[in-house]
């Protein structure tokens, strides 16, 4: 008998809601089930910077021990995107898709199930804009038996093809693939070069040995060669006498195509010639140098150091793009050999590299000199140095003004930026404010913590609004000591400039605002600030599941953003729904729906930061 697929509307389904953990509007997914559906923007919807703006249904799956789910969205109208929850849709997906079923913007996502729940999402990629929708679940029945794995011999090439007969490693339900084996022989340090290209799928090259119970044990891996593109190149050395195996796959574990197998012998490895701090080299890329993990042409130059050297290495080449990437060789429990920086082309205009680190551990480190792209040819200069230990830090205090100049003897950041530094200690909660003016070069600003190497909490490049000068906002996170450097935003420059420090205290409260009301009010820098720097005024609203509000702001003094969500105890905010020109090129609208009752937090802000001025903000039901 032909079994044909049961279809039937979303609002049909409603009278098949499942109870329980599932919420009341979520329809029950049978397997063998089409779904017709609608996206629009009544439905529900998610706005949040780390997130986006996408509209969604929610559908629940009853699945059995072990199964092998297939779940497709198909639809004209907007670019399909779905994700599969367990239990119920919080957290992470355990699996998700945007373009998988290869023919446009559908999406096909392939999961495993324990006994259970299984939530999916039928949403757009991004936007509001949503349309007619299907959605079909399938049952895959067992996974394919693990094929014997075919023999390769080296030097040998093999055209092959990833479809639905192929086996899947589901080991990890989260990033089940599928893939073809191949086996081959090899003894202890036997290089080998193994690339993997495909036309049809971003592939991936693994390789390992069977392990207990026929277990694959994966040794090593590559996704894109150092080459440029998304095919794959590994050079794998073999650790001990046996047969290995190597299994051809796509990255995203369930594209379909066509692919070449490659196993070739191994470039020759590189072979490390010393140097010393202090030092300047003249090499030459040529085509008999070894090759790197990613069978890329390099040198290899190694130097021994202790803790506390800030090194600082530059290669120039008017031949080739240079990269250059420094290794340590001292941490056993992270097998020796570990990348601790790189760079491309740090050295200031043009393509010359140059990295600085500060050591962290007395032993060796290597560097290793490259072209950025491909296999470049040519002659280069080294130069590695010891850079003058950074000078202590000036103390700054709030509410002081300090003049300064950038010079060539000052200290450099990873960009090659000479640098003023500066200490101030504040309170966890208060705002500062830092300015910085130069009629000389275009300012840059960056606070981060005193401990270890200087990383930037937060930075500002032109944040005056006033040309290239720069206005730094930004609310402690604790309190104690900080550091803020002021610099030039390009390498080659310096001058003379003011910085200004001011503390604004803490964050103002939240005001209260009722539904149906009006608030005018005034954005100015006394006001809260938010954590990309803007200016912003607070009001706590108390709702309900269900209501659906609309709200707007406008001002003619700047561009309006409103932003909704909650507050935890510890006063983090985290966004619901937001708004930039949904009213206007520069007015605020927001369609709000509420999924849960309580109370939230209103920000009526600016889009940018530094902006002033009046506003009115409104909040009204809607139908």
């Amino acid at each position: 008998m032909r079994r044909s697929n049961f279809v039937m509307t979303v609002s049909a389904l409603a009278l098949f809601a499942a109870g329980g953990a599932v919420a009341q509007e979520t329809a029950s997914l049978r397997t063998g089930q089409t779904v017709n559906g609608q996206l629009t923007a009544d439905d529900r919807r998610v706005d949040s910077e780390d997130q986006g703006q996408f509209v969604y249904d929610t559908y629940a799956i009853e699945a059995r021990e072990g199964q092998r789910l297939e779940v497709v969205m198909r639809s004209d109208a907007f670019d399909a995107y779905l994700e599969v929850f367990e239990g119920s849709a919080t957290g992470d997906p355990i699996a998700s898709d945007d373009d998988g079923l290869g023919e446009g913007t559908d999406s096909r996502v392939r999961f495993s199930t324990g006994r259970g729940t299984y939530i999916i999402r039928a949403r757009t990629l991004g936007g509001l804009e949503g349309g007619a929708y299907t959605i079909t679940a399938t049952d895959r029945g067992p996974a394919p038996r693990a094929p014997r794995p075919a023999a390769i011999r080296l030097g040998a090439e093999v055209d092959g093809e990833i479809d639905s007969r192929d086996a899947v490693d589901e080991e990890d339900p989260s990033a089940a693939y599928s893939y073809d084996a191949f086996s081959f022989r090899a003894r202890e340090g036997d290089r080998f070069a193994i690339a993997l290209e495909s036309d049809d799928f971003d592939p991936i090259v693994r390789v390992g040995r069977s392990g207990r119970g026929g277990a694959f044990e994966e040794l090593a891996r590559n996704d894109d060669s150092g080459a440029g593109g998304l095919n794959s190149y590994l050079v794998f050395v073999a650790p001990s006498d046996g047969e290995y195996l190597i299994r051809a796959a796509p990255l995203d574990g369930t594209s379909e195509g066509d692919y070449t197998l490659s196993l070739a012998e191994g470039p020759p490895p590189l072979i490390s010639r010393p140097i010393a701090i202090g030092d300047t080299v003249n090499g030459t890329l040529a085509a008999s140098d070894g090759g790197n993990q990613f069978g890329q042409r390099a040198d290899a130059l190694t130097f021994t150091a202790t803790a506390g050297q800030r090194i600082v290495a530059t290669v120039t080449s008017a031949a080739f793009d240079t990269y250059l990437e420094l290794f340590s060789e001292n941490d056993e429990s992270a097998g020796g050999r570990y990348s601790v920086g790189t760079d491309d082309d740090g050295a200031g205009e043009g393509t010359d590299s140059r990295l600085g680190y500060t050591v962290s551990t007395d032993g060796q480190y290597t560097l290793e000199v490259r072209a950025f792209t491909g296999n470049g040819e040519g002659d280069y200069t080294l130069t590695l140095e010891e850079a003058a230990p950074e000078p202590a830090p000036v103390d700054l205090a709030f509410g002081t003004t300090v003049q300064g100049e950038i010079v060539d003897a000052d200290p450099r950041d990873s960009e090659n930026r000479a640098f003023d530094a500066y200490r101030f200690t504040g309170e966890a909660g208060n705002r500062i404010q830092v300015i910085m003016r130069s009629g000389d070069f275009d300012t840059y600003l960056q606070v981060g913590s005193p401990e270890g190497d200087f990383y930037a909490m937060a930075s500002d490049d032109d944040g005056l609004g006033e040309g290239t000068d720069s206005r730094l906002n930004y609310t402690l996170p604790s309190s104690g000591e900080f550091i803020l450097r002021a610099s030039p935003l390009y390498a080659d420059a310096d001058g003379l400039y003011s910085l200004e420090l001011t503390d604004r205290g803490p964050q103002p409260t939240p005001g209260s605002i009722l539904v149906g009301a009006t608030a005018r009010g005034t954005l100015g820098e006394d006001d809260a600030i938010a954590e990309d720097g803007a200016f912003y005024d607070a009001y706590r609203i108390s709702v309900k599941a269900g209501d659906k509000l609309r709200l707007t702001m406008v001002s003619n003094a700047f561009d309006a953003f409103i932003d909704i969500g909650r507050e935890d105890e510890a006063g983090v905010f985290t966004s619901v729904v937001s708004d930039d020109d949904g009213l206007s090129d520069t007015h605020a609208k927001a369609d709000w729906a509420v999924e849960e009752d309580g109370d939230y937090v209103v920000r009526a802000r600016s889009f940018s930061q530094g902006q002033t001025g009046e506003y009115a903000l409104t909040i009204e039901p809607r139908e």
